[in-house]
């Protein structure tokens, strides 16, 4: 044991806050971390700091690879959750929750994002931000979430000392029902700029 700590590569101390999460790329030749200095960051198996990603507003509690390896979503307790590329720069962000985000999840088809919060909810989400799915039902903060390998069933962790499993609704479904949800608005909000005018055109 003390021969195999010695040998052992150490990934340096970003800041002198707690480290809340860590996952391996789907290659497993790199690591994503996500802590409390509002910060994740990419780093080699060596040890080395390949990327930082900055821009949440509180601590980051969860932090998870795409399946393709390709992106990366971050879990903070500013209430959202973010979607990277490996460079660094912020895809989408997830805003709906009423507390802290503390965990996320790729679907196994990379389509999804399952997010868990201390609001007692996990939500689903397609990766341009639209909510897909609330699971509800919870009496404390939900702390962690997962997909089944046939991305048909999440499960989820609480502090109510339960966990549980839901069903997750069929994707062209839920995009559907979404759409219709939100075509009034996209039309007629003038907030809404031309291109999100459009996300819902080619979804019948």
């Amino acid at each position: 044991m003390d021969a195999q700590r010695a040998t052992a590569p150490r990934i340096q101390r970003a800041s002198k806050r707690c480290w809340n999460s860590v996952s391996f790329s789907p290659d497993g030749k790199t690591i994503a971390t996500a802590s409390d200095d509002k910060t994740a960051r990419l780093w080699t198996l060596n040890g080395q700091l390949l990327q930082e990603f900055k821009g949440h507003q509180g601590g980051v509690w969860g932090v998870s690879f795409s399946p393709d390896g390709k992106t990366i979503a971050t879990a903070s307790s500013d209430k959202t959750a973010r979607l990277w590329t490996l460079n660094g720069q912020l895809l989408q962000e997830f805003k709906g929750h009423q507390g802290g985000v503390l965990s996320v999840s790729f679907s196994p088809d990379g389509k999804t994002i399952a997010t868990a919060s201390s609001d007692n909810t996990a939500r689903l989400w397609t990766l341009n931000g639209q909510l897909l799915q609330e699971f509800k039902g919870h009496q404390g903060g939900v702390l962690s979430v997962s997909f089944s390998p046939d991305g048909k069933t999440i499960a989820t962790a609480s502090l109510d000392n339960t966990v549980r499993l839901w069903p997750v609704e069929n994707l062209d479904h839920l995009l559907v029902r979404g759409c219709n949800w939100l075509h009034d608005y996209l039309q007629n909000n003038s907030n809404v700029s031309d291109r999100d005018r459009h996300l819902c055109d080619d979804i019948k």
